[in-house]
């Protein structure tokens, strides 16, 4: 049984109460490991590491800091094998996933922000030929980062390849529920000559190790990723100490499917943007519009490719949807879908707990969920999900589907499928999503700003808006007279 450290000031050590948790596979549902039980001792004694650890790291120059991570990179690809079976056993994703997305993209995380500060530059101002004023960025200090358990390597180092690159030292808590490549990346981090105290990963429960980081007033700014009703308990405790806040929340994303698509790469998309990583991302179009005139047309596609999707064992080839998290997240998907029944809906195909043969028999496994018949105003089409269950809904006109899109407490992200260029461009102005994909989704630049409107979020990450996020801005006026 696998028993995993915290990395603090450049050592794995063990919690210092000694206590730890069970660690689950969910394609199994059987412990696998001990995580540990960490709690705010074990925070103060990496906030204290990463305080000393900041006038040198900070005072290093960029080009020295970005080989450090560049590094930390190459580690990763070299060892992507062993860093997705990692992920798809913790997480219960296929490794196909694990192989394709979420390893390569925790790469490309450490090497766009290793290479993005060597060109981060600041303005300056020619003031009526009297003065220059100049801004300096520099780094706050020790950064916060919580990470969720959805996409855990990829949205970790999503959060400390900016800390880092801008100069801050870190104190990060991955989630509770996948520690695993967290775990393996410290050790990389140790390989690559990271110094001791710039980066600290303390495991735990949200409660202990989460809280005691949000309240740490040695911690100037947080950056979190998660639920919704989390971001706002983070808030409430952050803004009266004026910390400053990136939090990219919850979503209940549309994708609107016009009758003049392409059919059969609307299709393609919406089966990605429905199911992939079981529904649990973030990301996923939930709530599928579909204009009446190619509705039934549509309708038969998609479930004829949603019923040929292979739930299967995460590590087998082939198979297409794996385990989701844990056997309360599974419960909570299946009461959706009973609740969807309850307002009404007919589940088209899938929404009951499949059980595999062998290895995999007391996993939590959900073929995946089509709805119709539902009123976009209900509960099951509020509410963030966050599984394999999508509902599909027919609309007529342009002003009636930008309200269905536009009418829940979320604006993350949102789809749309035309070949209407004009109506491409006047409908993304009239969500309110902080992203909006026109004929494909997660089609992702790591330069451009991401994060969401409405209780979807607060602040921007990726690109510059990162390094902004983790750095201060000061204003220099320097007189000519």
């Amino acid at each position: 049984m696998d028993k995993i450290q915290n990395y603090i000031d450049g050592q794995l050590t063990d919690p210092l109460s000694g206590h730890y948790l069970e660690n689950y596979n969910p394609a199994e549902g059987v412990v696998y490991g001990l995580i540990p039980d960490s709690d705010e001792k074990d925070v103060q004694r990496a906030v204290k590491a990463a305080t000393k650890a900041f006038p040198v790291w900070s005072a290093m120059s960029v080009a020295e800091r970005s080989d450090v991570l560049l590094k930390v990179a190459d580690l990763i690809d070299r060892d992507s094998d062993l860093l997705a079976l990692a992920e798809s056993v913790d997480n219960g994703k296929p490794l196909s996933l694990a192989k394709s997305v979420d390893i390569p993209r925790a790469s490309s995380n450490m090497r766009f922000f290793a290479t993005a500060i060597l060109h981060f530059s600041s303005e300056s101002h020619l003031t009526d030929n009297k003065a220059i004023n100049y801004t300096t960025r520099t780094p706050v200090g020790v950064a916060g980062c919580i990470s969720p358990w959805n996409l855990p390597l990829y949205l970790f180092t999503w959060k400390i390849a900016p800390a880092l690159a801008a100069g801050n030292t870190v104190v990060a808590k991955p989630s509770e529920v996948t520690p695993m490549t967290a775990y393996l990346f410290s050790k990389i981090c140790i390989e690559a000559g990271l110094p001791s105290g710039v980066l600290n990963i303390v495991h735990g429960l949200g409660p202990k190790v989460g809280q005691a980081i949000v309240e740490h007033p040695d911690i100037p700014l947080i950056s979190f990723t998660g639920g919704t009703a989390t971001g706002k308990s983070i808030a409430a405790t952050a803004a009266p100490m004026f910390k400053k806040l990136s939090l990219e929340l919850g979503g209940k994303n549309p994708n609107i499917i016009f009758g003049d698509c392409d059919l059969k790469n609307t299709v393609d998309e919406s089966i990605r943007a429905s199911f992939s990583n079981q529904g649990q991302i973030c990301l996923c179009g939930s709530r599928i519009f579909v204009q009446r005139s190619i509705y039934d047309q549509f309708l038969k596609l998609f479930l004829e490719r949603v019923k040929a999707l292979k739930v299967g064992d995460p590590l087998e080839a082939g198979s297409d949807i794996g385990a989701v998290v844990s056997q309360a997240h599974m419960d909570k998907v299946l009461a959706y879908i009973e609740l969807a029944k309850k307002e009404g809906g007919e589940i088209l195909c899938g929404g009951a707990q499949v059980k595999l043969p062998g290895r995999c028999e007391n996993g939590y496994f959900i073929a995946p969920a089509v709805i119709t018949g539902l009123d976009y105003n209900c509960r099951v089409n509020q509410e963030e999900i966050f599984g394999p269950v999508v509902s599909v809904m027919p609309f007529d006109s342009e002003e009636e589907v930008i309200g269905y899109a536009n009418s829940t407490a979320y604006g993350l992200s949102a789809t749309i499928f035309t070949e209407n260029l004009k109506r491409a461009h006047r409908v993304s102005h009239q969500l309110k999503s902080g992203i909006v994909w026109v004929n494909c989704w997660l089609l992702r630049d790591l330069r451009t700003p991401f994060g969401g409107m409405k209780q979807s979020g607060v602040g921007r990450e990726g690109g510059e808006e990162a390094l902004r996020f983790f750095t201060e801005a000061k204003n220099i006026c320097i007189s000519l007279k």
